[in-house]
């Protein structure tokens, strides 16, 4: 919805591929609790389609280290511009950006540091989604050096 703003297009959330609910819970990681999820949430809101995910077993399909809690889960989501989650609490609004804002706000994509060694997964990923289509004013960073271009220093190397 962000990006439809930052190119001047209304909201439609009938665009969207899905709604995706996240929690995390070391006891219960079967996929049945996933699904029972999804199917109270379907009863509640029917016609949206509904993608729940314990990040507590995330690690498994992602072949990361187990994650500590939802927020490490979050940060080793794939592209800086998405991994970002907000939940309600009492009326207000908490939002999760580990990797900052600016990349969602900036309409760039780049992977995420933990993407460093599976960026031919990033990368078919981003080609998947077909992202510039509907929002041509995309940075697409495709490589990891462009993503993150090694640091220069105002020191020149002279060989003598």
């Amino acid at each position: 919805m962000v990006w439809d703003v930052r190119h001047g297009c209304a909201i439609d959330v009938s665009r969207l591929n899905d709604v995706d609910v996240i929690y995390f819970d070391p006891d219960d990681t079967r996929r049945e609790r996933e699904s029972d999820l999804e199917r109270c949430l379907r009863a509640s809101a029917p016609g949206v389609i509904w993608s729940v995910k314990n990040q507590a077993r995330m690690h498994l399909r992602n072949g990361d280290a187990p994650y500590r809690n939802t927020f490490d889960a979050v940060a080793h989501w794939a592209e800086t511009a998405t991994a970002i989650a907000a939940r309600s609490i009492r009326g207000k609004v908490e939002v999760m950006v580990p990797h900052g804002i600016q990349d969602l706000l900036n309409l760039i994509v780049r992977p995420t540091p933990a993407f460093e060694h599976k960026m031919d997964i990033y990368r078919e990923r981003v080609r998947s989604k077909d992202w510039p289509t509907r929002w041509p004013k995309l940075t697409m960073l495709m490589t990891w050096d462009e993503a993150y271009p090694a640091p220069h220093t105002s020191f020149d190397m002279i060989d003598t």
